[in-house]
């Protein structure tokens, strides 16, 4: 008998075109691990949304497993410890693995190397990270050459098939029991509006997928109005893995829309922000221009009046109906509309003049998609810091874009007490003298914030 074949999972957990799975189904048993190892991620642990969705997502794949007769073993610890160890219990000669490219997981495939077989697979990205080469055959740094090449080499691969059965132990190693990893909230249970909005794993991820099939040919006007939504809201399916980018690009390649084209773009965005991290490991961390370390931030650490403007913005008490809703958006469902992630980031960088990685890290806690790449990536792109950016003097202006891209019906979902106000005073009731009491006044002019934001930026020039 064929010795077992582990099967390492981490963002990749689904069945389906899961090349770490398809390969050890064809060598023997499939013991089938995954490890939470917080230590190892240290800062870059899973926040408290991404937890809630792992958790949903680990059960998901359990009964998958389940109805296969096979199963899933869980273990808390350190990744290499506890992976040599069952496969030490086990028997088992060889791990397959999909290849991460987060600075922490490359250190621990580095260190399993060493000590066992591991057959590493690319599997969740359109094109592996690092093969989208200029001509002299170095990374791309700047998204839109990357994009154009990476067009050109289309097909992405094949996806691969589920396995068509599993081989399994009579003795399975021990697993832990899910809840006693208490990844859900529960005082206080804060997720119930993630319950309503989300349903999680690679069913849920495949369902999702097919109502995107109807509505993609909208997204190249759609993405930008929020009160409409058209959004695909796969990007938390795809971050856990419940379903990768070469299954959805397969699935569209046929269609010939501009809804399409724009989408295919975004799923190279996110091929792109994980070269960048492989270039630039701390990028989630780091200002890539280094200049901006010399810009005078207004530091929430250094004075309660700058805590209280990072409170406000966090919990949506900017006095900004677009801003505000946003980031309650994000509070009750850990997710938020693109258009208004990037008013919502502007906002807190420029009008409070507050540093970016503030906010990364507010979002890192706050998203169910929360990417270390994507995360870092449009963080940096909007602040103006990144390798490639917004221009810092390019300040978006939150009551324009929102009468702009006719926010008023996203506003009166997220901002109660903004409900009753008609679409041409729900932009800025406080400039049309109809602000409810029980709503705050702005924080800041938008004339102040961007002039303040400005002139900080021509005396960081002038050093």
């Amino acid at each position: 008998m064929a010795s077992p074949q582990i099967v390492w999972f981490r963002r990749d957990l689904r069945m389906a075109d899961n090349p770490a799975l398809y390969h050890a189904a064809q060598a023997g048993p499939v013991v089938a691990v995954y490890v939470l190892d917080d230590e190892r991620l240290g800062e870059a642990r899973p926040g408290g949304a991404a937890r809630w969705w792992l958790h949903h997502s680990l059960e998901s794949l359990g009964r998958s497993f389940g109805n296969r007769h096979s199963k899933i073993v869980l273990r808390r610890g350190d990744a290499v410890q506890e992976l040599l160890g069952i496969a030490h219990a086990i028997g088992a000669e060889t791990i397959h693995a999909n290849r991460h490219y987060e600075p922490w997981w490359k250190h621990v495939e580095s260190e399993l190397a060493a000590e066992i077989d591991l057959q590493l697979y690319d599997a969740n990205y359109l094109f592996p990270p690092g093969c989208i080469t200029t001509g002299s055959g170095g990374p791309y740094k700047i998204y839109t050459p990357f994009a154009r090449s990476a067009l050109e080499q289309m097909p992405p691969r094949d996806e691969l098939p589920e396995p068509e059965t599993l081989s399994s132990l009579d003795e399975w190693p021990a697993s832990d029991d899910l809840a006693d990893w208490k990844l859900l909230p529960t005082k206080p249970d804060w997720a119930e509006g993630l319950r309503d909005f989300w349903q999680v794993g690679e069913a849920a991820a495949h369902e999702r997928l097919e109502w995107w099939s109807d509505q993609v040919s909208e997204y190249d006007e759609g993405r930008n109005l929020p009160s409409v939504d058209q959004s695909s809201r796969l990007s938390p399916h795809l971050h856990h893995g419940e379903i990768s980018p070469v299954q959805i690009w397969h699935s569209f390649k046929d269609k010939r829309s501009a809804g399409w084209k724009t989408f295919e773009k975004e799923l190279l965005w996110r091929d792109y922000a994980q070269n960048v991290i492989c270039q630039f490991p701390d990028y989630p961390r780091q200002s890539y221009r280094e200049t901006f370390d010399d810009l005078e931030w207004r530091n929430p650490d250094r004075g309660h009046l700058i805590e209280g403007d990072l409170e406000a913005w966090q919990q949506g008490r900017t006095g900004y109906p677009i801003v505000d809703a946003g980031m309650r958006q994000l509070w009750q469902t850990g997710w938020m509309h693109n258009r208004v992630r990037m008013i919502a980031a502007s906002f807190l960088i420029k009008h409070l003049l507050i540093d970016w990685r503030h906010g990364e890290r507010w979002f890192w806690d706050c998203l169910v998609d929360a990417d270390y790449g994507s995360n870092g990536t449009n963080w940096q792109w909007v602040s103006g810091t990144g390798v490639d950016s917004n221009m810092f003097s390019r300040i978006m202006a939150p009551l324009t874009q929102s009468e702009k891209f006719d926010a008023a019906g996203y506003i009166r979902t997220y901002v109660p007490e903004l409900a009753d106000l008609p679409d041409e005073i729900i932009h800025d009731p406080e400039a049309h003298g109809c602000k409810p009491e029980s709503y705050p006044a702005k924080i800041i002019a938008h004339k102040e914030g961007r002039e303040r934001a400005l002139e900080a930026y021509r005396a960081m020039k002038g050093r």
